[in-house]
Formats: C-alpha cells, structure tokens, sequence
C-alpha cells in the first residue's frame, strides 16, 4: 500500500457505494398490480408496505453516509506539539477542488484548523499567511506559494516550517519534491535564517532529526523511525530522522535496532518493544513485502501470541519509509499463528495505514 494519497478528490470507492446504494432502492421495488389476488390480505399488505418503507429508509441513510463522505476527506496535516517536534495529524476536512492548497491552509496559525487543533498542538505557518497557489510540475515538483506574510516566523520554527510543508504534500501520489516561492518568486534561502532551499526539498532530507551519539557523520546514514509521544491518556506515533551507522543491504535489520532501543531519554518520546526482542534472521525483502522473524521477547507484556499494536504500527510505518517497502510481514520463531490485541490473526502482510495519529484529543 503506497505511503501516499491521491490526489484525485471523487473516490472510486465512494461512487461506487453510491451506485450500490442506488441499485439497492431501485432493485427493491415492484410493479403494482390493479387487481392483488383474493388470498392476499390487508395485515399482508401492511407488513409489506412496512418491509418496503424500511428498505427505502435504509437506503436514503446509504445515500445520506455517501453524500456525507463525498463532501469530506481525511488529510495528514503536520502540526507541532508541545515538545516541539512535527508531528502527522489526520483531519477531516471539506472535499473541496486543491486538496495540496487546502492542506496547506490547514497550516496557519488562526486559520481553518484552529478548530481542530489537538491539545497540546499548534499550527506551524505564521498568522494571516495566504496559500497563493500550488503547482505540480511533470517532474514530481510541487510548487507552493505564500503570501509576504509568510515570512513572520520566529528563527527556532524556519526547519519545523519546511519539514511540515515538504512531509504534508508529499503524502499526495507524484508529489517527490517541493519548491517554496513568497509572492510569486522563487527563493534560494528561507527569509529567517536562511536555510537553502533552491534545490527543493524531499522526504530524504528528513523530520525532527536526532544526531545524538553520532560522531562521524559520513559513516552513518539517514532513517526515520517511528517513537511514541503520550498526550494524557492518549499516544501518537512521531517520525524522527536518526542518523545510523549501518551497511547498505543491513538498513532494516538497524531500524527494528533502532526501535527496540527506544529514543533517547531526553526525547519526551518512548518505545513499547521489549528491550529483549531482536530478529532471529537476517530480514526477507521480496516484491515490495519485507518479512521480520523474531524471537518470543517481541509479545512483551502480552498473554498468548499477541503482539501490541503500537509495535506493529512503529514497525511498518518505519519500515514502509524505505523505498520499495509496502507492506511488512511479521513471524517469530516457534509460533506458527500471530494475533494482533484484538485477536485477529497477522496471516497477511500488514500495510502502511492511509493516515497517521487520526484520533482526536
């Protein structure tokens, strides 16, 4: 399942319930006679005006659940919490014509998010900043364009800005790369603290980077793994770049090491693998599927052969960065079934969700 989302805003999925919905209502209806036979009686009658009126009921609600997820879709916008770090957020937003402009919008500050915002959460473009137009070029680029206003940020908040534009649109499919212009031109380096920008940026350069530990730089190389954040009662995933010093066909193998090690303790971030669990092979990348064989240690805390759905998710959505990674199969050593926390049994590869963190706070 691609990482991705369409840009298409009328799903097929969609028409097509409403279509089923349509055939529902219309199969259900029959000639009416002018002369019913004798044997039919009025309490039958009645039961069947009643089945009738039921039918139609249901489908006007299918019509009204169709129209209703016509006329909205959910977008991964990328907000700050409080410590700081970009985080994905799904929302649901009005279905309206430049989904990649509307997304963008959901940006500003006092703006059409400020309704929807988590607690603990802001929103990263500046105040009264206006999205002038974005742009797909054949190349994969997308072009954004803010108004003046754009550049009223503080100095500590230029990469957050860059990092939450670049990672909400390339969620959208053929959106590889993009370009920031500030009323119609073009910019070379951030207007704060002038970071370089004429190349574009990509999800390659990375989100709430985390150089901790490293002491040669050009002996490690970039991963975005996956952390936990708790807000209350609730949790949601952060993507954080770490640099790691790993050979190029053994990248998997140091992100699962990544994960079960956790961030570091002055992250704010945790981890909920068992320090225990590690792969028992080497992994099995086939055809987009990567398959993980570990040991028993990865249940934790759990009864039976469950494995804790913060793992499975912090697995795939990490592991699903790399390219050509779709889906991620899990296996551990001795146990043929594995369940999820809800009992249902991992027989198929699990896929990257279509949207991240999509509870409200």
């Amino acid at each position: 399942m691609s990482k991705k989302t369409n840009l298409i805003m009328v799903s097929a999925v969609v028409a097509t319930s409403v279509l089923l919905s349509g055939c529902g209502m219309f199969g259900g209806e029959k000639t009416a006679e002018i002369d019913p036979p004798k044997d039919v009686t009025y309490v039958k009658d009645e039961k069947a005006l009643e089945t009738e009126g039921k039918v139609a009921k249901e489908g006007s609600n299918q019509k009204k659940e169709a129209a209703k997820s016509k006329a909205e879709n959910k977008t991964e916008v990328y907000l700050i919490d409080k410590n700081g770090y970009v985080v994905p957020q799904t929302l649901t937003m009005p279905n309206e014509k430049g989904v990649a402009k509307q997304s963008l919008e959901y940006l500003i500050e006092g703006g059409e998010v400020s309704n929807l915002l988590p607690d603990g959460f802001r929103a990263v473009l500046p105040a009264d900043t206006r999205v002038l137009g974005t742009k797909l070029e054949k190349d994969g680029t997308m072009i954004a364009d803010f108004s003046p206003e754009f550049a009223n940020y503080k100095k500590e908040d230029e990469l957050r800005i860059l990092q939450a534009i670049t990672w909400t649109l390339t969620q959208f499919d053929g959106v590889e790369k993009v370009k920031l212009r500030i009323n119609g031109y073009d910019k070379d380096t951030m207007p704060v603290n002038n970071t370089p920008i004429s190349e574009g940026l990509s999800r390659a350069d990375g989100i709430n980077f985390d150089n901790s530990g490293v002491v040669n730089i050009t002996q490690t190389k970039p991963a975005t793994v996956y952390y936990l954040a708790q807000n209350g009662k609730h949790t949601y995933y952060v993507p954080v770049t770490k640099r790691i010093k790993v050979n190029e066909s053994d990248m998997y193998t140091a992100i699962v090491n990544e994960l079960v090690e956790g961030p570091s303790a002055s992250s704010g971030l945790v981890t909920d693998f068992n320090p225990d669990a590690q792969l028992v092979s080497k992994p099995k990348y086939a055809d987009g599927e990567l398959t993980l064989t570990f040991n028993e240690n990865i249940f934790g805390n759990l009864k039976g052969s469950k494995v804790s759905q913060q793992v499975l998710d912090s697995l795939v959505l990490s592991l699903t960065e790399q390219t050509g990674v779709e889906s991620v199969a899990i296996k551990v050593d001795g146990k043929k079934t594995l369940t999820n926390e809800e009992g249902k049994k991992l027989t198929e590869p699990v896929s990257r969700p279509k949207n991240v963190n999509t509870k409200s706070f």
